[in-house]
Order: C-alpha cells, then sequence, then structure tokens
C-alpha cells in the first residue's frame, strides 16, 4: 500500500509473498527444533475460517470506496499499538524473555518466571479441553482457536499473514518462548497465506509483477533471519520487530495524510522510511548476530587454552 497499489492487490500479493518466504523460513526453524507442529496445526483450524471471513469484510469495504481508507487505519493502529508494546515491555526488561539462558532442551519445562504475567493469567483458566504445548505449557484449546481467528482474520483483511500480532499473541497471551513462537508462526503462514492468497488469486487479484521481484530479494534474507534467532538475544529481537512495526505505521500514516492533503512529498517520505526502516533493522539483525558468533568463538577459544 505504500507503493501505492490498489488495495486487493496489495493485499493479495502481500498474502502470496508471505507464503512464500514463510515456506524458506519455516524449513529453517524446523532444523532448529523452533516449530511446535501441534499448535501450528490448531492455528491453521482458527485461522481458516478467519481468512474468509477478513476476504469478505474487505470486498464489502471496497465496493463502498472505503477499503483503503480503513485498512491504512487499522493498519497504523495496530503496528503503532503493538510495536510500541512490545518495544517498551523489551527494553524494560519485562514480562520475562520468553527462555530463560539455560533452557537447552525444547522440550523441557520453562521456567515460571519466564512466562508473562497476561499469559499465566490465561492459563489459568482451565477451561477444556486444555493442550498441551512444548516446554510443558497448558493452555485451553478454545483460547488458542480464538488466537488463531483473530489472526486469520486479520490476514484475509490486511494481507499481512497476520504475523505482526501473533507473534506476539504466542508469546504474551500464550507463553510460547519467542524462537518457538516465531517458528510455529511462520509454520501457521505457509497454511494461512497459501490459502488467502489462493483465494485472492481465483478473483484475479495476486499481482506477480509484485511478488516475483520480492521473493527474489527475501530468499536468502528469510534464512539468515531464521538462524539469527538463535543466535541474537531474545530482548534484542523483540526490540527489532517492534521498531519495524513502529516505523511501518508511520510509513503508512504518511502515505495516507499525503494522499488526504494532496502533498506528493509525503508519498516519497513514506517509501523512504519503509525502506529504511527495513534496511536499519537487518543490519542491526546482522551485526548482533556476528557479535554473538564471535563472542561464541571467543568462548570456545579460551577453554580449549
Amino acid at each position: 500500500m505504500v507503493m501505492g497499489y490498489k488495495t486487493d492487490v496489495a493485499v493479495a500479493s502481500g498474502l502470496a509473498f508471505v507464503f512464500a518466504t514463510s515456506v524458506i523460513a519455516t524449513l529453517k526453524h524446523r532444523d532448529l527444533g523452533q516449530v511446535d507442529y501441534k499448535l501450528g496445526v490448531l492455528m491453521i483450524a482458527g485461522t481458516t475460517g478467519g481468512i474468509e471471513v477478513g476476504k469478505i469484510g474487505l470486498h464489502y469495504l471496497q465496493s463502498i470506496g472505503q477499503a483503503d481508507t480503513v485498512v491504512s487505519v487499522i493498519y497504523v493502529l495496530l503496528l503503532g499499538g503493538i510495536g510500541v508494546f512490545i518495544t517498551y515491555n523489551a527494553v524494560k526488561g519485562g514480562d520475562g524473555g520468553g527462555l530463560s539462558p539455560d533452557h537447552d532442551e525444547a522440550d523441557g519445562e520453562i521456567n515460571a518466571d519466564d512466562i508473562p504475567d497476561i499469559a499465566k493469567k490465561i492459563q489459568s483458566y482451565r477451561i477444556p479441553p486444555m493442550m498441551k504445548l512444548r516446554g510443558g505449557i497448558q493452555v485451553s484449546l478454545w483460547m488458542i482457536l480464538l488466537v488463531a481467528f483473530a489472526t486469520g482474520l486479520l490476514s484475509g483483511f490486511l494481507g499481512v499473514g497476520g504475523g505482526f500480532i501473533r507473534m506476539p499473541a504466542l508469546f504474551y497471551l500464550i507463553g510460547v518462548p519467542v524462537p518457538i513462537a516465531v517458528g510455529t508462526d511462520l509454520f501457521e503462514i505457509v497454511f494461512s497465506g497459501g490459502i488467502g492468497s489462493f483465494l485472492y488469486a481465483m478473483d484475479g487479484a495476486v499481482n506477480l509483477s509484485i511478488v516475483v521481484p520480492l521473493l527474489a530479494g527475501s530468499a536468502g534474507g528469510a534464512r539468515i533471519g531464521a538462524a539469527a534467532t538463535s543466535l541474537v538475544d531474545e530482548d534484542e529481537i523483540k526490540v527489532y520487530f517492534g521498531v519495524m512495526l513502529l516505523l511501518g505505521a508511520i510509513a503508512v500514516a504518511l502515505r495516507k495524510i499525503g494522499n488526504f492533503m494532496d502533498i506528493p512529498v509525503l508519498q516519497t517520505v513514506s517509501l523512504v522510511v519503509i525502506l529504511g526502516a527495513a534496511t536499519l533493522v537487518a543490519g542491526a539483525v546482522v551485526v548482533s548476530s556476528i557479535r554473538a558468533l564471535r563472542a561464541e568463538a571467543d568462548s570456545t577459544t579460551s577453554v580449549t587454552h
């Protein structure tokens, strides 16, 4: 949308793009043991209905000429709100890190101190059937399906794969460790993005001239980013994620203001912000990963000597 494409084309092409990149990233997370397949399947079940409802809602808004305005406003509010929340909690070091430093086994019991307070409260509601997830977490099936439906609704309505809200939801609401939340989220996006892009493709809304160049540039980045989750500190990951959401919200807001007030320069500023944000965050992740590798190498060398 920042680049000026029609709303349905931007949403449909965005879904097709996230579907393809999530396949690449999921394979890497699977190799690292960071995918909870049981949780992923449950999320898929809840997401499917949400996607169809979101798609119907978007087409209705487009028929009355309000799609661009409504989608843009929701984008700004959600991206900005979630970005502020995640960044604030990561910087202040609250709500746990999602995975304690000595937690080496993905299937081991998670330290209660690593689970956010909101997730502890939700886990305390023992509404059967209860599902046992990786790390010894037990959550009501209905809560998982509710989160899945809500993020599926966003997938169909906004074309974002639901990832910017599902990953935080898996951590802050369900209590899944951050690396597993990222891997499981990507696994679920393979299906939600595939279903969503197929439904829109049936309507002729997927533009391959948008999708193919994006895929060409992101294939390698998806693998590198997946590997970085096992190297970079979890609070750093949350800060990068939050900052990216905040800058994305600013970019969409600038474009919308530029259209409303007929200020063309804001269109350019919006594009610069979103591209700059991607470059900045990607660079920060690479630098953090290199530092972690160097620290690991130095530690190994000191032990050897």
